[in-house]
């Protein structure tokens, strides 16, 4: 099994992080779950009271037994006898937290997942598109995960070893004398300090086993996802050298990083081992002259044991916790992400009469250093259609994406029906735009899902409704599990065209005032295209419509069209006098003719390749 991910990062301020994630651990509106974590804080000390009861009852009994004493065997089995009791117990009450503290982690992490998910929805495209989606989940993932795991050790491990510590310190300075207290504290101390050492250490070294790991499974993929051309090269001895070499390097980093935990091992008993013997010692002396007593002997040895037990665990403790604030600082940052496209404060609902849309010279840039569209102004009346025609990188596809107000322009004015829409609440201002997008990916879910995306709530008879009327119906129950269907990850499963009419059964069933069809049948077949061609023209009539166009051909009959070029407006009528008119747009329409008349290219193979004549 790879090993997990170590991140060299520097440590962030445990406190600072942990008092964030306090209000998750103690919610205000959750009594039930407080009530939760006082019950397990008083089990934490119910186990350890009886951890350090046992001792004693052990030393009682063996003191029963000792030479010179009056035969007590029956008092000397009771104290075993309390002994084992006092062992079941701890465990009884180390279980019983567990049971009880699991919903609070549980819910704890799910407050903060969910707080988390809304956040990265409230944030702007430009953040989404600067970052790798799985970077961004894997980053969620981890930091939730590392929330349970941290609860336990800081509140189950390394709070009641303090407990402990302090407990035996206490005890061991009123019976033994402030002597066998320093040792403890020497040794204890030495035994971290060792231990953090070491761990730093191997924490490298396993960064070291993580990357090797990562370069032989790289190695192994990229010459699977390639195996054509290794056939075709007849290369396969040469993939098999480079992924041996990549496996070595691998198994070198794996046996450092396993040989540095037997040197963690050793170390860790020396110290321990030391302070047994010391102490050991020290009691034996002091029973041979007669200040303790047999039983001393094994208290001490007792309570030594039991202190030093959850020290073992003390590399991965510190291993875990350290990799745990690392997860959730990466996780806070997220969170920390301004957002920048906001509601403003006291933002109203947009309400839509008409629909009537409005750019009032418009400038906007991705980059504040390069803007891309420069002073753009245009209407389109209530139920009326804007086509918006250009080269690639004109700024069309731009033009969309403010009208949704994914970006906030940087001067200007957008308005629909005269309301501003940086004005107005977002949700509301989406959910009067509808759009069939030129690249639609879906969602793994049925095809009834995803078309039923289009209105929340929506009834079957609805979903065929609209499914009929983008001409995909027929697909669909022709389709094994028909509705049911899965289309598989971003819709995979569906051609092109098939996820194109599922966009547009989608944006019909949502039936917005204003629909933006951005290169709506781009992936389609002519004929399938002619077909939706009708359909979107008789949904257009009834609503204010914006059509981006790469076919001019498809927006021939559009109120007025805009010919956008480097961001800006050069041209802008009906379609009969902008190809009058001999301009940009006219030479774009003549081009497209050009392409839809010209017969089909005869080509020949020794056409494309100059084949070499043998010498005469």
């Amino acid at each position: 099994m790879p090993p997990e991910t170590l991140i060299a990062a520097p440590l962030p301020p445990v406190w600072a992080t942990f008092r964030r994630f306090l209000p998750y651990l103690w919610p205000a509106d959750a009594p039930a779950l407080r009530r939760r974590v006082v019950i397990a804080m008083v089990l934490v000390a119910l186990a350890k009271a009886v951890t350090l009861i046992m001792p004693f009852a052990y030393k009682g009994a063996i003191d029963r037994m000792a030479p010179g004493l009056e035969p007590a065997a029956g008092l000397a089995i009771a104290l075993v006898v309390a002994y084992a009791g006092a062992r079941f117990a701890g465990v009884l009450f180390d279980n019983l937290r567990n049971a009880v503290f699991e919903n609070v982690g549980q819910e704890a992490g799910r407050r903060l997942s969910d707080d988390v998910f809304v956040h990265l929805h409230r944030l702007s495209l430009r953040f989404h598109l600067d970052r790798r989606t799985g970077a961004v989940t894997k980053i969620v993932e981890r930091g939730t995960k590392s929330i349970d795991t941290m609860l336990y050790f800081l509140l189950f491990n390394i709070a009641p070893t303090v407990i402990e510590l302090v407990a035996v310190c206490v005890i061991f300075l009123v019976k033994f004398g402030p002597g066998l207290v320093g040792a403890t504290l020497a040794m204890v101390a030495a035994y971290i300090w060792f231990t953090r050492t070491v761990t730093e250490w191997r924490n490298q070294l396993r960064r070291d086993m993580v990357d090797m790991d990562t370069s032989a499974v790289a190695h192994a993929v990229d010459s699977l996802l390639n195996f054509e051309t290794v056939k075709y090269f007849g290369a396969e001895e040469r993939e098999a050298q480079r992924y041996g070499a990549a496996m070595r390097r691998y198994a070198r980093a794996a046996v450092k990083s396993e040989n540095s935990l037997a040197w963690l091992n050793i170390g860790q008993s020396l110290i321990t081992n030391l302070m047994m013997a010391g102490a050991m010692a020290y009691t034996v002396w002091g029973w041979s002259t007669g200040r303790f007593t047999t039983g001393d002997v094994v208290l001490v040895n007792t309570l030594l044991s039991q202190l030093f037990r959850p020290l073992d665990l003390l590399g991965m403790v510190y291993r875990t916790i350290r990799q745990g604030l690392i997860d959730m600082e990466a996780m806070y940052t997220l969170i920390d992400t301004p957002t920048e496209v906001a509601d403003a404060p006291g933002a109203r609902a947009l309400a839509v009469a008409g629909g009537a849309v409005r750019f009032d010279q418009v400038r906007f840039g991705y980059d504040p250093e390069r803007e891309i569209l420069h002073g753009v102004s245009f209407a389109v009346p209530a139920g009326g259609t804007l086509a918006i025609v250009g080269p690639s990188g004109a700024g069309k596809s731009t033009i969309a994406r403010i009208l949704f107000r994914f970006y906030d322009i940087a001067s200007g004015a957008v308005t629909i029906d005269g309301q501003d829409i940086a004005g107005v609440t977002q949700q509301s201002l989406r959910a009067a735009i509808g759009i069939v997008p030129q690249d639609m990916v879906l969602f793994n879910d049925t095809i009834g899902y995803n078309i039923a995306y289009g209105r929340e709530g929506a009834t079957q008879a609805q979903i065929e409704a609209a499914a009929r009327a983008a001409q995909i119906h027929d697909f669909i129950l022709g389709l094994p599990q028909g509705y049911d269907t899965r289309v598989g990850e971003r819709g995979l499963k569906l051609s092109g065209g098939e996820k194109q009419r599922v966009a547009i059964a989608r944006t019909l069933l949502k039936d917005p005032p204003v629909l933006v069809l951005d290169e709506a049948t781009s992936a389609l077949d002519s004929r399938t295209e002619t077909e939706i061609q009708t359909v979107l023209r008789d949904i257009s009539r009834k609503r204010t419509t914006l059509v981006v166009a790469h076919r001019l051909s498809t927006i021939v009959d559009a109120d007025e069209i805009i010919v956008l070029d480097q961001g800006r407006i050069v041209e802008r009528g009906r379609h009969a006098d902008l190809v009058r008119a001999d301009g940009l747009y006219a030479t774009m329409w003549a081009r497209q003719a050009a392409e839809r008349d010209a017969p089909p290219a005869d080509v020949r193979v020794e056409d494309m390749f100059e084949v070499a004549q043998p010498a005469p």
